[in-house]
C-alpha cells in the first residue's frame, strides 16, 4: 500500500509563469532533452533519430482534438461558456462524434449563474445551434445540445466551437490554434485535450525515423480534461478520469512480434503510455476470464493492489496473446482509469517520449516511475537551460532507469 501514501509535494517544483509557453516553435524546432543512463544531453526534436535505438518501434496516439469550447451570447455584452467534456446516455465519444441533431452532454459551464432556465443560442448563419440545462452534478452540467442541419456532431464542434486550450494558457485560442493543437497526423475526433508530445512531429522527421528502420504505429486514446486535474489533496484520494480507447487487432499482433524480437518500444505520449500499459492489463484481465461481457475497463489501482490471480504477472507476450484468442471483432474498444505512480512496473516499454508537465500531477509521478528520483535532475536543467513547459513546450526522450 505504499502507493496510497504518496506524497504529492515531493512532485512539486518551481515553475515561474515566464517558462509556459503560450505559443508553439515550428514542428520539430523545439528542443529534446535526452536522459539516458542517468545522463543528460540536449538536442531539438528534428535530430531525435539519432538518440533512438535502429529498429525501434514507436507508438502514436492518432486522437483529434474536437473544439469543444461552445461560446453561446446571453447579451451583446456577454458571453456563456459551455466545454463538452463527454456524452451522456452511455454513448461512446466515437459514437457521439456521429450524433445527428442533438445530442447530451456533461459539460463545464463558465458563467452558469447568469444563465438562467432560458435556452441558449448561437447563429452562425449556415446553422443554428440550442444549448438546453438538463441537469447539474456538482461542478459539472448535463446539457442537450441541438442543432438544425444535417450534420454529425463532429461537424458542427469544427464550425461552433473553439480550441480548447488548457488553462494554464492564459490568451484566447486564435485560429492558428486549430492547425497547431493538433498532432499531423490525427485521425479519429474525440479528445478535449492533445496528446502534445505528438506535435513536434512532422512529415519530415517520420521520414527520417523510417529511413533508420523504425516503424510508427498509431492508437487511440481520447484525452479527457481529467489530465489537467491537479492532486489536491492526496493520491490515494485522486480519482483518475476514465479515457476511451481503441486498439485493433492487426496493431495487438504487430505488437507481439516487435516484443518478441526484442525491439525497443517507445511510445510517444504518457497518453499512448497509458493505453499501452492497459492494453497488459486488459490481457491479463481476459487470461483470468476476469472481463465482464460488458464494458472493458482497467481500473485505477489495478497495477499496484492486484488480486490473489495476478501475484504471479503474465509475461507481456502472454498478455497480448490472450487478447489475440478472443475471436470476436477486429477492434478493441476499452476504457481505462489505471494510475501509473513510482512503485509501478512497466511491462512493455523501454523509453517515453513526453513533454515537461505540471508540477503536482499524476504525469509526474507516471515520469517518476519510469527514471525515479531522477526528474529532479532532468527538471532542473530544463529549468537552467531556457526549456519551455507544457502543451506547447519542449520536451524530453526518457529512457527507464
Amino acid at each position: 500500500m505504499e502507493h496510497r501514501q504518496i506524497d504529492i509535494e515531493t512532485y512539486n517544483y518551481p515553475l515561474p509563469e515566464d517558462r509556459i509557453a503560450e505559443y508553439p516553435l515550428a514542428r520539430g524546432e523545439s528542443k529534446l532533452l535526452i536522459f539516458k543512463d542517468q545522463e543528460i544531453r540536449e538536442s531539438q526534436y528534428k535530430n531525435i533519430d539519432q538518440y533512438l535505438p535502429e529498429n525501434a518501434w514507436m507508438v502514436f496516439n492518432e486522437t483529434r482534438v474536437v473544439q469543444a469550447r461552445l461560446l453561446f451570447p446571453k447579451n451583446e455584452q456577454s458571453i456563456i461558456e459551455v466545454f463538452c467534456l463527454e456524452p451522456l446516455d452511455h454513448k461512446s465519444i466515437e459514437q457521439a462524434m456521429q450524433a445527428k441533431g442533438s445530442i447530451r452532454y456533461r459539460c463545464l459551464v463558465g458563467g452558469a449563474r447568469k444563465w438562467k432556465n432560458h435556452d441558449l443560442e448561437m447563429d452562425l448563419g449556415s446553422l443554428t445551434l440550442k444549448a438546453r440545462k438538463m441537469g447539474r452534478e456538482e461542478a459539472q452540467f448535463d446539457i442537450e445540445l441541438s442543432w438544425d442541419q444535417d450534420l454529425s456532431f463532429s461537424e458542427v464542434l469544427e464550425l461552433a466551437g473553439k480550441t480548447p486550450l488548457p488553462p494554464y494558457i492564459k490568451r484566447q485560442a486564435e485560429a492558428q490554434d486549430k492547425v497547431t493543437y493538433q498532432t499531423t497526423y490525427a485521425r479519429r475526433s474525440g479528445s478535449v485535450a492533445a496528446p502534445t508530445a505528438g506535435l513536434h512531429f512532422n512529415e519530415a522527421i517520420f521520414q527520417k525515423l523510417q529511413n533508420q528502420g523504425i516503424e510508427l504505429n498509431y492508437l487511440t486514446l481520447h484525452v479527457g480534461a481529467g489530465t489537467f486535474k491537479p492532486v489536491s489533496t492526496s493520491v490515494a484520494e485522486h480519482e483518475m478520469h476514465a479515457e476511451e480507447s481503441f486498439l485493433d487487432r492487426t496493431f495487438i499482433q504487430k505488437l507481439k512480434g516487435a516484443l518478441a524480437a526484442g525491439k525497443a518500444i517507445i511510445p510517444v505520449g504518457t497518453t499512448s503510455l497509458r493505453a499501452l500499459e492497459s492494453l497488459y492489463w486488459l490481457g491479463c484481465l481476459h487470461y483470468h476470464k476476469q472481463l465482464n461481457d460488458g464494458e472493458l475497463i482497467v481500473p485505477q489501482w489495478l497495477g499496484f493492489e492486484n488480486p490473489e490471480w495476478a501475484l504471479e504477472p503474465l509475461h507481456a507476450l502472454e498478455s497480448l496473446e490472450a487478447l489475440l484468442d478472443e475471436k470476436s471483432t477486429d477492434w478493441l474498444p476499452f476504457k481505462t482509469q489505471i494510475i501509473i505512480a513510482p512503485g509501478y512496473q512497466h511491462r512493455l516499454i523501454t523509453a517515453l517520449v513526453t513533454n515537461f508537465h505540471q508540477p503536482k500531477s499524476t504525469l509526474m509521478l507516471l515520469v517518476s516511475s519510469l527514471i525515479g528520483e531522477h526528474w529532479q535532475e532532468v527538471y532542473q536543467y530544463a529549468l537552467d537551460h531556457e526549456f519551455r513547459f507544457l502543451s506547447y513546450g519542449d520536451g524530453c526522450l526518457l529512457y527507464r532507469s
